[in-house]
């Protein structure tokens, strides 16, 4: 009352002075108690970051062939079930054929006819007179032959002067005479061969060659009724008993070559332009069954209905878990760097004008603002390409809406997914509680 009343006593202009002073006196204040924000930190550490482009994929056989018969009868006989394992030519399956057994029969002996004719043209039927002029041809080449010969060797004497010039000519006229004889002989024999011995040597060769045609198709008819594995595998599928008969068009057997199986993903365009046959590739199918493979083919168009690419990725299979049909998850390594700079993911920020940062806790104990660009990233963890050099300590809790300049208080520091924290032994198992 007694403050009250003194107030009342001083006047307004001095009351507000003291005012002014108390508000001023608490603004500074409050600026003296600036706030501090707790945050976690990662060391940005240089390591081993690798592209991996996963997707869904279906496994299919390394070889596959749906055996369908050429022939429609009913299946004689089976020597194969399901599941059973076949070699390539191994005896499948024999359909009914005793009508084109007995054609094969046939055929051959017509065949073997017609070899036997035909020898015997070759050899014993041809003219006299075609015989007589052939053996004339020959004997006139001979004596062409040695009277070159004869006029080679005297042109030599004769040039070294130990042959008289009338033993020269004598040679001369005999090569001549004996060419001359020689080259009427082939004529005879010619006129003879274009009058008659070409269309009956042409007959008989006809009459071979069509014999021994339907002989060959008659075989193949037969051939057709023994089903044969084309490929090393397992059969999958036979549809039919013995006695039945498949409809025209539709597999007999299904043989798989189990093998190895490829895993075919269709992934996007982007992602396919990173990839090329060789990279390494894990295939993970149903009941955590997980195997090392490699990618065999990047197809080199796209699949018009969805646009993607199709990407193969082949893996080994030898105990046959890794079934046909199964939809797997596959993941292939597009490119691995050794010495990238890397951060946890979750500590990359973005402005509003879409740009990348991160928040370094400095050594002032402040956080600042730092511009990055980024490269690949693996999991929780991201390679960063510019801004950064290593070292830094990189806030990843509590930087979200935290204005540049702001004094921070670390609460613990994290190492990089995967890193192990200093002065920890990697190579020490962990304890084991009882």
């Amino acid at each position: 009352m007694k403050t009250f009343t003194l107030l009342r006593a001083l006047p307004v202009s001095l009351i507000v002075g003291l005012m002014a002073i108390t508000t001023v006196s608490c603004s500074k204040g409050e600026k003296e108690a600036e706030p501090v924000v707790t945050v976690q930190t990662a060391v940005a550490e240089r390591g081993k970051i690798e592209q991996v482009i996963t997707a869904d994929a279906i496994l299919f056989p390394k070889d596959q062939a749906a055996i369908t018969p050429k022939i429609t009868a009913p299946v004689k006989a089976f020597y194969v079930n399901r599941g059973s394992r076949v070699h390539r030519g191994e005896l499948l399956a024999v359909i009914e054929n005793r009508d084109l057994a007995a054609a094969e029969v046939e055929n051959k002996g017509t065949y073997e006819q017609a070899q036997a004719t035909y020898g015997i043209e070759t050899a014993s039927s041809l003219p006299e007179e075609w015989q007589k002029a052939e053996f004339d041809l020959k004997a006139a080449k001979q004596e062409y032959d040695a009277q070159q010969k004869i006029y080679d060797s005297r042109k030599i004497l004769y040039e070294q002067g130990a042959l008289p010039r009338k033993d020269f000519d004598q040679s001369a006229v005999a090569v001549i005479q004996a060419k001359a004889s020689y080259e009427i002989a082939q004529r005879h024999l010619t006129a003879l061969e274009a009058a008659g011995k070409k269309d009956q040597m042409k007959l008989a060769k006809g009459q071979l060659t069509s014999a021994q045609g339907k002989y060959e198709g008659a075989a193949a008819q037969l051939s057709y009724s023994e089903i044969r594995s084309p490929i090393d595998g397992v059969v999958t599928e036979r549809p039919l008993y013995p006695g039945e008969t498949a409809p025209a068009g539709t597999p007999l057997l299904i043989v798989m070559d189990t093998s190895s199986v490829i895993a075919r993903a269709h992934i996007p365009q982007a992602a396919a332009a990173a990839l090329k046959a060789g990279d390494e590739a894990t295939v993970t199918a149903p009941g955590n069954i997980q195997v090392n493979g490699k990618v065999s083919l990047v197809s080199p168009a796209l699949d018009p209905n969805s646009t993607t690419v199709e990407v193969w990725v082949a893996a080994p299979n030898p105990d046959g878990s890794l079934r046909p049909g199964t939809t797997a998850t596959v993941q292939m390594i597009a490119r691995t760097l050794n010495d990238a700079i890397i951060v946890p993911a979750s500590a990359l920020l973005k402005t509003p004008e879409g740009a990348s940062t991160v928040m370094v806790a400095g050594a002032d104990g402040k956080a600042h603002h730092v511009s990055v660009e980024t490269g690949i990233r693996q999991g929780d963890r991201l390679q960063i390409t510019q801004g950064l050099s290593g070292g830094e300590k990189i806030i990843t809790a509590g930087a979200y809406g935290l204005p540049d300049n702001t004094k921070v208080r670390i609460a613990e520091a994290i190492p990089p997914a995967g890193a192990r924290k200093p002065g920890t032994d990697s190579q020490k198992p962990p304890d084991k509680k009882d």
